[in-house]
C-alpha cells in the first residue's frame, strides 16, 4: 500500500492547521530536494512516492514526512500514493534561490501559524526578540517536552530557510536581526 489512511474526509491540504501543530523535523534541504526531483525528468511535476523514493535511495516511510511537509506549505499535493507539486511547487522547482526563498517565506508565514506567530511577536517587540521560553511554554501547553522542541527546531529551521526570522542557539533567542 503507498498512500497513508486519511485522518478525515477533507484532503489535508485543504483542512488548516493550528499554533499547537507538530511539525516533522524536516530540513529545508530535503524539501527543496524532493521539489527538485519531482519538477524535474522524468517525473515532471507528478510522481509515485515508491518510485521516487527508490530513485532518490530513501525508504518511502523517511519520504512521507517529507511530502506531507510540502503539502503542508502548499508546494505539493498527495494524492493516490502519488506527490503531484502545486503551481506554487512548479515555480519553486524552476526559480533561482533568493526567488525560491521568497515563495517558501510565504508559504511558510501563510500556512504554518507557528511560524506566522513567531514574526508577528517579533514585528510587535521594540526590540524584534523573544526568548525561546516564550514559544516553547506556549507549545508545552499543548504537547510534551520533547515534541515542544521537535516543532520549534523545525519552524526554526524554515524559517532560517527562508529568511523569515532568524534564532540564536546560544541566547536562545528570536529575532528579526540579520534573519539569514
Amino acid at each position: 500500500m503507498t498512500a497513508r489512511p486519511a485522518a478525515s474526509a477533507a484532503p489535508a491540504r485543504l483542512r488548516p492547521i493550528g499554533l499547537d501543530a507538530v511539525l516533522p523535523r524536516v530540513s529545508a534541504n530535503l524539501l527543496s530536494g524532493l521539489i527538485e526531483a519531482v519538477g524535474g525528468p522524468p517525473y515532471n511535476g507528478r510522481a509515485d512516492l515508491p518510485v521516487i523514493a527508490s530513485s532518490l535511495h530513501m525508504e518511502v516511510d523517511d519520504l512521507f514526512p517529507v511530502a506531507e511537509s510540502l503539502q503542508l506549505l502548499g508546494l505539493a499535493e498527495i494524492e493516490g500514493g502519488d506527490i503531484k507539486l502545486t503551481e506554487l511547487g512548479r515555480q519553486f522547482a524552476e526559480l533561482g534561490m533568493d526567488e525560491r526563498k521568497q515563495i517558501f517565506q510565504r508559504a511558510l508565514l501563510t500556512h504554518v501559524p507557528l511560524a506566522a506567530h513567531i514574526r508577528r511577536v517579533l514585528q510587535e517587540r521594540a526590540s524584534h526578540a523573544a526568548p525561546k521560553s516564550r514559544f516553547f511554554d506556549e507549545l508545552e501547553d499543548h504537547m510534551d517536552a520533547e515534541t515542544a522542541e521537535q516543532t520549534l527546531r523545525a519552524v526554526i529551521g524554515w524559517a532560517r530557510f527562508a529568511e523569515a526570522f532568524a534564532y540564536d542557539d546560544q541566547s536562545e533567542t528570536f529575532s528579526l536581526e540579520n534573519p539569514a
